[in-house]
């Protein structure tokens, strides 16, 4: 049984979704108690519970304890990671992402070619958003030899949800490749989406772009960012993100959603603030990808290492959780993470 305590480190979500992720790719039973402690409204909240019941079905598996506000389950997978197509609605605008990302190393392990359609938010503070998944996550990704395609069908945004993406994996051949990312190059392009929905009269795909550009342009660089209308959303909303490419084969992105009374010019300047502030690092991943990469790095087979702009409450929890669970080797030392993979393969165990 793996056993995990919820309150360490951040006390978040994050410790729920990937600890029963690489429960399932070990094919044992996890006891996690204490969930999302440190949180203002601990237990599991319809967003959690949802990415478990994802998982538990993909694997046929077992839970104890699964409804809203539990703060402890038993969670047992079953048996082979089935292929196919699956579809799952939050029922809220809880984060289409975060569940992507929760089904994404297991689906990698999967017994043939997986997709999934996954309804709620798209675009929201304190979860990726749907185009760093596509932009920048993605094709860091096959950098490890993962092959995991993201598409926006319709936009969702805070309150009401209603939005759906589309991710399609294909099992990795062998195992995950280690990534290497050392030193950031220089910059060679930086690309972006201004999105809106049912806000074109007000402008606001423009305004977020050209406040941006005005930012990027007065630190000495330029972006193209492609303006976007949406009439498809069931709600208005935006967001806006970037992402440069480095000539060392880096992708570092920032985005951030729109809320009611969030000036359009305030978001184009945070995010090119930000994508600005993450580049002056020297950092080879942004600050979103710096946690996100942990887990494949845990499971590749090799020696990973690359520049985090800085330590995190999400990093630290993500490199304690592979420590923890899979007994891989983690170091950070003047914002350099190196990860000893454990080569993972279907039919691996866990060394703890």
């Amino acid at each position: 049984m793996i056993y995990v305590d919820g309150a360490q480190k951040s006390g978040s979500g994050t410790i729920v979704r990937f600890a029963v992720g690489l429960a399932t790719l070990f094919g044992e039973e996890l006891h996690l108690i204490n969930i999302r402690a440190k949180r203002e409204k601990p237990g599991l909240r319809p967003q959690h519970l949802k990415a478990i019941q994802a998982v538990q079905q993909i694997c046929q598996g077992s839970l104890d304890g699964g409804e809203i506000g539990s703060k402890e389950i038993r969670f047992r997978p079953g048996g082979e990671i089935k292929s196919g197509c699956y579809e799952w609605n939050i029922g809220t605008a809880g984060s289409t992402t975060l569940l992507a990302i929760t089904l994404l190393p297991v689906a990698c392990f999967s017994t043939g070619a997986m997709s999934f359609k996954i309804s709620g938010g798209l675009f929201q503070d304190f979860a990726p958003s749907a185009y760093h998944m596509q932009y920048v996550l993605s094709p860091m990704l096959s950098k490890m030899g993962i092959t995991a395609k993201f598409g926006v069908i319709r936009p969702g945004y805070v309150p009401r949800g209603d939005g759906v993406i589309k991710v399609a994996v294909e099992p990795v051949t062998g195992k995950i490749k280690p990534i290497r990312l050392p030193n950031q190059g220089d910059v060679v392009r930086i690309e972006g989406i201004a999105l809106s929905s049912h806000l074109k009269e007000k402008r606001v795909s423009e305004r977020m772009m050209q406040k941006c550009s005005e930012v990027l342009e007065s630190n000495g660089y330029s972006a193209q960012v492609e303006i976007i209308y949406d009439t498809l959303a069931l709600q208005r909303g935006a967001a806006l993100a970037l992402y440069a490419k480095t000539s060392s084969g880096c992708i570092i992105g920032a985005d951030r959603a729109g809320e009611p009374r969030r000036a359009s010019e305030d978001i184009g300047r945070y995010v090119a603030g930000n994508l600005i502030e993450d580049l002056a690092t020297g950092a080879t991943v942004d600050r979103y990808l710096a946690d996100q990469l942990i887990f494949y790095a845990a499971l590749a087979d090799g020696v990973s290492q690359y520049r985090i702009p800085k330590l995190t409450e999400h990093i630290e929890t993500n490199l304690w959780l592979v420590e923890s669970i899979l007994g891989a080797k983690t170091q950070v030392n003047k914002n350099l993470v190196k990860i000893q993979g454990i080569g993972y393969s279907l039919g691996s165990s866990t060394t703890n």
